[in-house]
This record gives C-alpha cells, structure tokens and sequence, in this order.
C-alpha cells in the first residue's frame, strides 16, 4: 500500500529529470539560449545538474522499494 506513492514519485522524478536533460541538450546544440537573459554556459550547466540530481533522486526512491 505505502509502495504506490513510492512509485509515482520516483517516476515522476525520473521523468522530469529525463526531459529537462533531453530539452537542455537540444538547446545547447542548436546554440540556443537555456534561460533569457543568462550566460548560456551557466544556466546549460545549471539546468543539466538539476536534471541529473532529478534522474538521481528518482533512481535512489525507486530503488527503496
């Protein structure tokens, strides 16, 4: 019963942090710009650590099940 939240979470971690990664490299490739208004390299490396600690965090809750 306490594992479907468990589950929903780590997924949803995953997912989040799956996509910013995916969005942030295609940015990055295109030379676009991360964030209006930021150095490209900080907010492209800002926005990837976000996304791995996401992809981290979602791995780590669906592995305490």
């Amino acid at each position: 019963m306490e594992s479907g939240p468990a589950i929903f979470a780590g997924a949803v971690f995953s997912l989040f942090g799956a996509a910013l990664l995916v969005w942030t490299g295609v940015r990055v490739r295109r030379r676009e710009p991360v964030a209006q208004g930021v150095n490209q390299i900080a907010s492209a490396t800002l926005a990837g650590l976000a996304a791995v600690v996401a992809v981290g965090l979602g791995g780590w809750v669906l592995t305490r099940l």
